[in-house]
């Protein structure tokens, strides 16, 4: 692309980067049509006990080296029955980031449980494992961790400390299939782990998720709640022959993520306003579901983030804000904070996050990113200038 024609920024009517827009996800892939095709063929997309959910729990159980694998209709859901797994009940409470996706604090509500919002470390805005054994009481049921936009909690930590107070781990990693975190699958670290097949994640059949667990006594107390004469959580046999291929090739696809979050990260080092999140370097492996990065308003004269977004999006580049911090849009009375929640309010305002779909383009697409946040860098005064702030 000729960036020479293209320096006014298209959220003031020039012309975008990317005049197409964002790459569409799922992308078009040959072997899923062919499990599709099959599917048709066979007739085993209407069927309710077939083949291709036996097998993708054989293939999950082997990927993850784990010896339960239970499919079920959502990651939403897999969170409510890795809670119900571990035991959690009425006026339990349950440890989690106050910087997660809403569902988490939503799931343990939906179980008459308590949140326990912790803050987060500065440095990656990841649950703050320095703050965790304070949050911990007699009435701590689990400790709820989740690894988001592209960043890790400390799981050898969280692992330590549970494991000193008796209490059980869900490791959500429905934005990380198939990273490494200190030589251990991502999953590996929980007593309970879960996975999202949702539209738009990196292992996707539109909806349906996992639940993953080493633990006998976990697996069957799960299926003594989904079994009522049939499954009340299922994942079809559709749904399960399409993510089935798509395993096989998550390494190499994480892979080209990888190399192309470095590139541009590396770009972005002599830029500043946007900084990645850090992760523990330590035989860790990253996943790109998306891509977090906190931003600075001074460092773009003050532009705020939700107009920084709205200009990146008119480039056709598919940045966003992140989650909401949970203490601030639930009532004071739904759960208990476990201290200041100050860096969960600043990743609240701050946070940015980058889509994964365009991370699978090539050297092009990165150069697109970098000149794309440049335009707005450039244009930020008479931007601000000329848009009214949501």
């Amino acid at each position: 692309m000729n960036f020479e024609n293209a320096e006014r920024p298209a959220i003031l009517g020039g012309l975008p980067v990317r005049p197409d827009g964002p790459p569409s996800w799922p992308r078009a892939d040959r072997e899923v049509d062919i499990a599709i095709r099959k599917l048709i063929e066979s007739g085993d997309w209407g069927r309710y006990h077939g083949p291709h959910v036996p097998d993708l729990c054989r293939r999950l159980a082997e990927y993850q080296d784990v010896e339960h694998v239970l499919p079920c209709s959502s990651g939403t859901v897999a969170v409510e029955l890795a809670l119900r797994g571990v035991g959690v009940a009425a006026n339990d409470e349950v440890i989690l980031a106050g910087y997660d996706f809403k569902a988490n604090f939503q799931n343990i509500l939906c179980l008459h449980a308590i949140p326990v919002l912790v803050d987060l470390d500065p440095s990656n805005w990841q649950l703050d494992c320095e703050k965790l054994s304070s949050a911990i009481t007699v009435r701590t049921k689990a400790i709820l961790i989740s690894h988001l936009h592209g960043g890790f909690v400390d799981a050898p930590k969280v692992r330590q400390i549970a494991d000193s107070h008796g209490i059980p781990v869900i490791e959500d990693i429905c934005q990380c299939p198939g990273a490494m975190l200190f030589g251990r699958r991502a999953g590996n670290w929980g007593d309970v782990s879960v996975l999202s097949f949702g539209g738009s994640k990196l292992l996707t059949a539109g909806r349906g998720g996992a639940v993953l667990t080493p633990r006998t006594d976990v697996a069957e107390r799960i299926k003594r709640y989904v079994h009522r004469g049939n499954d009340a959580y299922p994942l079809s046999e559709a749904q399960a022959a399409i993510v089935r291929p798509q395993i096989d090739r998550l390494d190499d696809l994480n892979r080209c993520r990888r190399e192309f979050v470095q590139k541009l990260t590396s770009r972005l080092t002599a830029n500043a306003g946007l900084t990645a999140l850090q992760s523990p370097t330590e035989n860790t492996v990253s996943a790109y579901y998306k891509v977090g990065f906190q931003y600075r308003s001074v460092d773009f004269y003050g532009m705020p983030r939700s107009l920084f977004i709205e200009s990146l999006q008119a480039e056709g580049i598919a940045f966003d804000s992140g989650f909401r911090g949970l203490h601030l849009i639930h009532a004071s009375r739904r759960f208990r904070a476990a201290g200041e929640l100050t860096q969960t309010s600043r990743a609240d305002l701050e946070m940015l996050t980058l889509h994964h779909p365009v991370l699978l383009e090539g050297t092009e697409a990165i150069d697109e990113v970098v000149a794309a946040i440049e335009k707005v860098r450039k244009g930020a005064e008479e931007i601000q200038s000329r848009h009214v702030t949501k």
